[in-house]
């Protein structure tokens, strides 16, 4: 229907209304009486007429989607309605010898609520039960019945006839909330409720609407909607609902992430924007899941520019293209740059024409088992890499080199983690000579990184299984990207350096349940994908261990990051190892490298003990 033969339907309706209620209204009140003069009855009608559609403009009665009315737009009518009965009072008053059918005008007021209110609203009740109800929404179950539950509740409501869900039933832990209603949908039961709720229900989608929760209060809910056929899915921020960012239909689908349950990294900054505000800030493997995001942080502090440093031609172009997009008009220069950390000429090249004050290093082979075929490389990358880019930091007085190093340098088993303890000592033993403050950052694995387990895992799922793990026992201590980045950024406010600063990465993760959460968040079963049992792969361990207490100083130095032991280091074996690694066999060199931390270990035990 067209805005004008709306419109005009809307005005003939409400002329009838008014121009006939107050003749009802005067045979009701005076049935038998010769009190009325008709012709100030006529007058009324008339002037009733005028004003209402005069109040009808003002509210914007006419304007109105009625289909999504509430109580905003019944106080419109009342407003309007009164407003127009007032002046047609005061008309009768002057034209009917100064007096008033008060008791007619009385009753005229209340038909037009409810004749005028009554045409509105029946759009929105017919739309509701006959229009919405036919179509094939899938019924919804909303976790939550607090102010961003009701707010999803209310907008599917607002939105039935376009959207995909139909809202049913809440459940709430709340026991003064059991047993009420928000906006006509009921509140049925408790989270642990779940499973039997869906099933009676017949429940075809579940939408968590709870925006704060405690660790590990969101994997509770979600294990309950597992065991439900139900899609499950969540609120985005509220925040950002509020501002009106985003809307229901951004319901996001429940992520591995979010499963971690951990608190928010609040970062000091002040400390941050003291020594990267209007800085130039470099970062090599800028292309790469931790160095792409170390630069989305960082431009959040307004640097003077940010070089993203990389070999991949693509990856840089890509978070080059996303950093202009998103903050170009923030007058912060954002300079792609092409090169590889293993050219030593480069690496001095652009350090010496930039000049960076802040070097983070996130460029490295971190890739386990392909590390373990391919020691020569994981030497070049990681250590001779580390080796050439702090090195042009010392030269051309960078102010602060921070090296993203690995949990999997303690005590290392493999060669991924063996070379990457390589590079921190190369870092360490330039920390006492250079007025660059050098530090390492350590943590775990990442998820969602390149090369990790979640992205081969929803490609399996993609795919129809079954996902491969490689031990029903394995497990792993996990983080998000933006939260080691985080943390990475504020372990250099504190670098005095030399130091190898170690990050809480909370409580260990068995891959198999990361699988199993996987799976039933893709909204498969594990009979419908399958998990197969690979075995360990070359360089793998079974358990990873955070640091033992006579690896790490007791004590926070920030929240969630800690300061490791380390021991002097006899940085003349990593040179020799660098001037013969084209002479060494890949066997040899494995050995080489272990033998290195091996003795350093041995060292770091002694001094423990």
């Amino acid at each position: 229907m067209t805005y004008r033969t709306r419109l005009t339907l809307l005005i003939l309706l409400d002329s009838i209304i008014v121009s006939t209620a107050i003749f009802i209204a005067a045979w009701v009140v005076y049935p038998y009486t010769e009190v009325l003069q008709l012709d100030a009855i006529i007058i009324s009608a008339i002037a009733l007429l005028i004003f209402h559609h005069i109040f009808a403009s003002v509210y914007k009665l006419y304007n109105k989607v009625w289909a999504y009315a509430s109580v905003g737009e019944l106080l419109a009518i009342v407003q309007a309605i009164t407003l127009s009965i007032i002046s047609a009072g005061i008309v009768q008053f002057l034209t009917n010898d100064f007096s008033i059918y008060s008791r007619a005008l009385l009753v005229t007021w209340l038909l037009h609520i409810i004749l005028i209110g009554g045409s509105r609203f029946a759009w929105r009740i017919y739309r509701d039960h006959f229009i919405v109800n036919s179509t094939n929404q899938k019924r919804t179950l909303i976790v939550g019945a607090g102010a961003a539950g009701a707010m999803i509740a209310r907008q599917l409501k607002n939105e039935q006839e376009n959207a995909e869900l139909n809202p049913i039933a809440f459940v709430d832990d709340d026991l003064t909330k059991q047993k009420m209603q928000i906006y006509d949908i009921p509140v049925i039961g408790k989270v642990r409720d779940i499973p039997d709720i869906a099933e009676q229900e017949t429940i075809e989608h579940i939408v968590i609407a709870v925006p704060s929760l405690a660790n590990g209060e969101l994997q509770k809910i979600v294990d309950y909607c597992n065991q439900t056929n139900a899609k499950v899915q969540m609120i985005p921020k509220i925040e950002d609902l509020m501002t009106g960012k985003v809307s229901v239909s951004h319901l996001k689908n429940v992520e591995v992430e979010d499963l971690l349950g951990r608190e928010p990294v609040k970062l000091d900054i002040d400390s941050i924007s003291e020594y990267v505000t209007g800085s130039t800030v470099m970062v090599t493997g800028a292309g790469g899941s931790i160095g792409s995001e170390l630069c989305r942080q960082l431009i959040k502090f307004n640097p003077g520019r940010i070089l993203l440093v990389g070999h991949g031609e693509f990856s840089i172009y890509q978070i080059n293209m996303e950093l202009k997009q998103k903050y170009g008009d923030n007058a912060i220069e954002v300079i792609p740059v092409i090169g590889d950390v293993q050219d030593r000429h480069r690496m001095f090249e652009i350090v010496e024409t930039y000049k960076p004050a802040i070097i983070y290093h996130a460029a490295a082979h971190k890739h386990v088992p392909l590390m373990e075929y391919n020691p020569h490389e994981a030497v070049k990358n990681n250590v001779i890499g580390t080796k050439n880019v702090a090195e042009a930091a010392d030269t051309y007085g960078a102010g602060k080199f921070v090296l993203v190093s690995s949990d999997k340098a303690v005590r290392p088993t493999n060669v991924m983690g063996a070379t990457k303890r390589l590079a921190e000592m190369v870092v360490q033993d330039l920390a006492k000579r250079s007025k660059t403050k050098f530090v390492a950052v350590r943590f775990g694995n990442v998820l969602g990184s390149r090369g990790s387990v979640i992205p081969l895992f929803k490609k399996q799922i993609e795919r129809g299984g079954p996902v491969t793990v490689t031990d029903p026992e394995m497990t792993r201590y996990f983080m998000t990207i933006p939260e080691a980045s985080r943390l990475v950024i504020q372990a250099g406010t504190l670098a005095k350096g030399g130091e190898i600063f170690v990050l809480d990465m909370g409580e260990p993760v068995k891959i198999v349940d990361l699988a199993c959460n996987l799976i039933k968040l893709s909204g498969h079963s594990e009979g419908d994908i399958g998990i197969n049992f690979t075995g360990i792969r070359p360089g793998e361990k079974m358990y990873e261990e955070l640091l033992s207490d006579d690896e790490v100083h007791p004590g926070e130095v920030y929240e969630k990051i800690y300061v490791g032991r380390t021991v002097e280091v006899d940085v003349s074996l990593i040179m020799n190892l660098i001037d013969e690694l084209n002479k060494t066999n890949q066997d040899q060199l494995k050995d080489d490298i272990m033998k290195i931390v091996y003795a350093e270990q041995t060292l770091l035990t002694a001094q423990g003990s």
